[in-house]
């Protein structure tokens, strides 16, 4: 579905992310992906260079926040993979703290990540694919954009704003044929739930009508069908992929 693309993937090193990254190699993509540091890009490289031999796959480790940065990486990427055809603005920070006990700081991280960077990427990428005659933008959003959560109010806020964003840039960056849309998972299968106690998990399984967490291979097909031409004529979605989950 996605021969002769080119992608970059932020947060693709672990989780969903890196189930997005496999999904695209999967489906004939050459993919750059984005780690917080050199270490982990270039360890999660090494290990998908072994499964997919055939695959042009690079590594990343910008700045996000940072648009200097993030301009540097990407026109790199470009210039390696040979174009730039989707981005997925998935790196992501989650919050649990109470209100009582957030300060300022910790609130503030998770906005730089979860939708600064969100802004900044999809800036220096839509530069790159309106030059090239178009592209897609995909972002990560949430559930919780749409019910919210009862603490960690900076992740709720930020993923409220990540929809806000895509539909604005779906209605600007039409008009350069540049598709953008978002995926909102639900509770899904990664590392780090593997640590949730059974006892806080089961209550949440049992609001879920399909009666189970999601995978994140499942995740990864919603951003490989809206990143396709099958979703030619799609933009400006969220995309749920919760299990009609309501928590």
């Amino acid at each position: 579905m996605l021969k002769g693309k080119k992608a970059i993937v932020t947060g693709g090193t672990r989780g969903i992310g890196l189930a997005v990254v496999k999904t695209f190699l999967e489906n004939g993509a050459e993919v750059a992906v984005c780690g917080s540091r050199k270490e982990t890009a270039d360890k999660a490289v090494e290990s998908l260079k072994s499964q997919f031999q055939d695959r042009k796959i690079i590594p990343l480790y910008p700045d996000l926040s940072d648009a200097a940065s993030v301009n540097a990486a990407f026109s790199e990427a470009e210039k390696l993979l040979g174009g730039l055809d989707i981005l997925v603005n998935n790196a992501g920070l989650s919050a649990r703290e109470s209100l009582y006990d957030y300060n300022y700081e910790s609130f503030k991280k998770v906005i730089d990540l979860n939708l600064n960077a969100v802004f900044v990427c999809s800036q220096a990428a839509a530069k790159i694919m309106k030059a090239r005659g178009g592209g897609v933008i995909l972002n990560t959003s949430s559930m919780v954009s749409k019910y919210g959560q009862p603490a960690g109010v900076a992740y709720p806020a930020s993923k409220f704003a990540v929809n806000g964003l895509t539909l604005s840039l779906a209605r600007e960056l039409g008009r350069d044929n540049i598709r953008v849309n978002a995926v909102a998972p639900g509770v899904t299968n990664t590392d780090m739930m593997a640590n949730v106690p059974k006892e806080i998990l089961a209550p949440i399984v049992a609001q879920i009508p399909l009666g189970r967490i999601g995978e994140p291979e499942e995740v990864a097909n919603a951003f490989l069908f809206l990143a396709s031409d099958k979703a030619s004529y799609i933009t400006g979605v969220t995309l749920s992929v919760d299990g009609a989950a309501r928590t």
